[in-house]
């Protein structure tokens, strides 16, 4: 078999289920805990992770996964209750990433954030989805620390427990 992401992405969907299921135990208000910038809190990092997911897989395969190109972006986190719906979410962006990983490994024109035109492989771009997503949740777990919470355990969410709890079953 050749070594490929589609176990990378698995484990990120995986990480991301258990990252969303720890922050519906913690009380309301470590929803704006943050580390060391008060506008980069749990809630903006949690839903940053879901929609950017959703930016890139479209750019990859040009297919919609939770918004169309155009359409705001999906609804911010304000309360414990609106994680059940960025679970689904990024259930939703989740596999939509792990489909990526079928097709051809093309460079992609697009115009970035800056405005200026790039061109990236699909593969890159699907390799910053999974270390955009494991970065971000490295930055929850500290915020939820520096205000007192209890944090995300980033060592029951790394590839060795992944594959302890998926290849168990």
């Amino acid at each position: 078999m050749t070594i490929a992401l589609d176990r990378l992405l698995r484990h990120m969907a995986w990480a991301n289920q258990k990252t969303l299921a720890h922050l519906q135990t913690i009380p309301e208000d470590g929803l704006k805990a943050f580390a060391t910038n008060p506008e980069w809190f749990v809630a903006e990092i949690i839903h940053h992770i879901v929609d950017s997911a959703d930016h890139y897989a479209f750019r990859i395969s040009g297919i919609p996964a939770l918004t169309n190109p155009g359409e705001p972006c999906i609804d911010d986190v304000k309360q414990i209750s609106d994680l059940s719906r960025l679970k689904e979410q990024a259930a939703n962006v989740d596999s939509a990433l792990l489909e990526c990983v079928k097709l051809d490994d093309i460079q992609i024109e697009y115009e970035n954030y800056e405005g200026k035109m790039v061109k990236r492989w699909r593969s890159t771009i699907l390799s910053q989805a999974i270390h955009h997503a494991t970065e971000h949740r490295a930055q929850i777990a500290s915020a939820l620390e520096a205000k007192g919470f209890k944090p995300v355990d980033l060592d029951e969410l790394d590839l060795w427990a992944f594959e302890i709890e998926t290849e168990s079953k």
